[in-house]
């Protein structure tokens, strides 16, 4: 039967060879860029070809995610990608490319087609590392500069006994933190004239963070991955999805245990991601913080927000939006726990504002109802508030069963047990919300939107 989802064919080429016919030409060094002194970290360790092979299959798939627009109808496109590797026949086996498979269609809802050659050249690895571990190294950490990122570095660093290995993702990282040490940045980055990276959604980021923490477990031997997001990051975007889109796994036990086993089978290697915070609400994971680590005033210099600082400045002071679902998510919980931040952390000052322009710094100049900004405050409130009213929804039933099922299944414990559990973080993601409506005021125009 023909697919009738959108074919985009992909060739992965080492420089200067020729792509397939009628295939997009997708080459290493060009389209897919590595910088050599952060690879050093990734790539000397032990010389393992597979973990340079296993960038450019990740860096592939971010090219072949964001060079094709999902239709305007649906969501699903479908895939043909050709990657060249060292090992093809290992790649190819069941074991390790069913997997990959699995993982990629669980969090992007496309179809896969992954097919390897071999190199034409080896890649040789830098002659210089510094390539330094704890010697008990037992876990290491994704790490953002967000709120959840940082407070749950912190206790999970009393909680082991040392600090967990940090792997910094994002590219608005890279080059603030360099050089400051292993797994300071990601070692790679796609760049596209010709097609356009024309894809926002890039669900793929899911896989490529993933990807890069079990590496970093890998080299380090440590067995376990820290997934830091609170339970409403990691259950509701796939519980609440925004208007007809796919669920949203990027953060969910659903797609780290495809990941485990994917990873198992390219190392060799087991490693298990956790998730200490899944259960907890972000402000209950901040209210532990704050009890535990009392004179750690750290948390106040991270960043939820989504925006780009094109997007959000105000006078030339980068800010976060205020308006956005991640923001209003870290606004109420910082409320749930009687804390405050200074006015000019957000763009949105006063949410308590009558109108949407109102709540906006004066010299902000991009704060009319209208365009991106308006569009993500009215996507970010909905998508809380639905969340707060799903334990109250019948019509909703549907899909707490089926999450209580995934989490059940990935995470093996009773269904029973993770019903309960689901259950009571809803119910306090709806206290944390509704008490945080309230304070703003029936007047506030994100009242009058709930």
């Amino acid at each position: 039967m023909t697919s009738s989802l959108p074919e985009h064919r992909v060739d992965v080429v080492e420089v200067g060879a020729r792509a397939q016919p009628h295939w997009i030409r997708c080459e290493i060094g060009e389209n897919l860029q590595f910088d050599t002194e952060v690879l050093e970290a990734y790539c000397l360790a032990n010389r393992d070809a597979r973990v340079y092979d296993a960038f450019v299959v990740a860096a592939a798939i971010e090219f072949c995610d964001r060079t094709k627009a999902r239709p305007s109808t649906g969501w699903g496109r479908d895939f043909t990608l050709c990657v060249p590797v060292h090992d093809p026949e290992h790649w190819s086996s069941p074991a390790v490319s069913q997997t990959l498979y699995d993982a990629l269609t669980s969090l992007t809802n496309d179809r896969w087609q992954i097919s390897f050659v071999g190199r034409n050249a080896s890649f040789h690895p830098p002659n210089q590392s510094n390539f330094n571990f704890l010697d008990d190294a037992c876990a290491v950490m994704p790490f953002s500069d967000g709120l959840d990122s940082y407070v749950v570095a912190k206790l999970m660093e009393r909680k082991l006994g040392h600090r967990p290995i940090r792997v910094r993702l994002g590219s608005k990282l890279q080059k603030r933190h360099k050089t400051q040490g292993t797994f300071a940045a990601v070692p790679y980055r796609v760049r596209c004239d010709k097609p356009r990276l024309v894809e926002t959604s890039v669900r793929s980021r899911g896989f490529k963070f993933a990807l890069i923490s079990a590496i970093a477990a890998y080299l380090s031997q440590a067995q376990q991955i820290i997934v830091p997001e609170s339970g409403q990051g990691v259950v509701g975007p796939a519980l609440v999805p925004v208007g007809q889109v796919y669920e949203d796994y990027r953060c969910h036990p659903r797609f780290t245990d495809h990941m485990e086993t994917f990873v198992s089978a390219l190392f060799d290697y087991k490693v298990c991601y956790i998730h200490p915070r899944l259960w907890c609400t972000k402000g209950e994971t901040l209210a532990e913080f704050l009890d535990r680590c009392p004179g750690d005033v750290g948390w106040k210099d991270t960043r939820s927000c989504w925006q780009q600082q094109r997007q959000v400045s105000v006078s030339g002071s980068f800010r976060q939006c205020g308006i956005c679902a991640a923001c209003l998510l870290r606004r109420m919980s910082i409320h749930a726990v009687s804390r405050s931040e200074d006015t000019e952390t957000y763009v949105w000052e006063n949410l308590s504002a009558v109108r949407f322009e109102e709540g906006a710094a004066p010299a902000f100049e991009n704060k009319q109802p209208k365009g991106a900004l308006y569009e993500y405050a009215i996507a970010g409130t909905r998508h809380l508030d639905d969340l707060a009213n799903l334990l109250g929804s019948g019509a909703d039933q549907t899909g707490l069963d089926q999450q209580s099922f995934w989490l059940s299944r990935s995470l093996r414990i009773p269904e029973e047990e993770t019903r309960s559990r689901l259950g009571r973080l809803l119910g306090r993601h709806k206290e944390e919300w509704e008490n945080f409506i309230e304070s703003l005021g029936p007047k506030s125009f994100v009242t009058q939107w709930v």
